[in-house]
């Protein structure tokens, strides 16, 4: 087991998925990846829950309002980048050509969170902890491993990111394609990917949150027979195999099984 006790500031910690139906997508997740789901008292507040496994949290969920599910708003994973400081990385933000989707906003005793896009419109969560760090199981199996940030701009989301987070990079050939390794210290956290074409006509900059199996056939044989879809197949790459997949509701993210 990878246990977590805090997180050092821009690392991502933290994934939720804003989902249509709570019940039916805790009830597809709990068979993909063996979670529970914990609800929450948010006094008052939107519904949410915690995801865990084996008593600990490994990601969150909340439903999205009729009114935001009229308006088209799309079921969709949310990533966290942990910060000392969320009001700090909003005046950032702005600098440097960003969006302020949420402002900074307390969330009861957990912690801190805003809701930003990038000059491109990705959209990415920051969360100043309190009481909740983040996920308190990462980097093993049915767990969240990885984030990437799939751009049509590589040097300038670099610069962007870089001025808000500090993060730093390298480049490291992933197959056919340069991959960008999103860097905390000595640490790789995440990575950057140059949406080149036509594979990429008409999506958007957007962050893609990765999960770990065991067995990354199976995973994907439980994804089709409980109503999800597969987007891109299992593909072997140097350093294990991915496929991308989105559950019955259509929220997309990817599977990962290691080499």
């Amino acid at each position: 087991m990878v246990e977590m006790t805090k997180y050092e500031h821009g690392v991502f910690n933290w994934v939720d998925l804003s989902a249509k139906d709570m019940t039916a997508a805790a009830a597809w997740y709990g068979e993909l990846f063996g979670w529970a789901m914990q609800s929450q008292d948010t006094q008052g507040g939107p519904p949410y829950a915690m995801l865990t496994l084996g008593g600990k949290s490994v990601a969150g969920m909340g439903e999205l309002s009729a009114e935001m599910q009229a308006a088209g708003v799309p079921p969709v994973w949310n990533t966290y980048v942990a910060v000392d400081d969320a009001a700090a990385v909003a005046a950032k933000v702005t600098e440097h050509g960003g969006t302020v989707v949420l402002p900074v906003m307390q969330v009861m005793g957990a912690g801190s969170m805003a809701i930003f896009a990038d000059p491109e419109g990705a959209v990415f969560c920051v969360w100043q902890a309190d009481a909740h760090i983040g996920a308190e199981r990462v980097n093993e199996p049915n767990t969240f491993s990885w984030t990437e940030l799939m751009t049509r701009d590589i040097e300038a989301a670099q610069a962007f990111y870089g001025n808000v987070f500090g993060w730093t990079f390298k480049t490291s050939d992933v197959g056919s394609t340069p991959y960008h390794l999103i860097h905390v210290g000595d640490r790789e956290v995440g990575g950057m990917l140059q949406m080149d074409g036509p594979q990429f006509e008409g999506m958007r900059s957007m962050f893609t949150a990765y999960f770990t199996v065991a067995d990354i056939t199976a995973a994907v044989e439980t994804v089709t027979k409980t109503g999800g879809t597969v987007m891109v197949p299992p593909t072997k790459i140097p350093v294990g195999t991915f496929a991308v997949v989105a559950d019955p509701q259509g929220a997309s993210f990817t599977l990962f099984q290691e080499t």
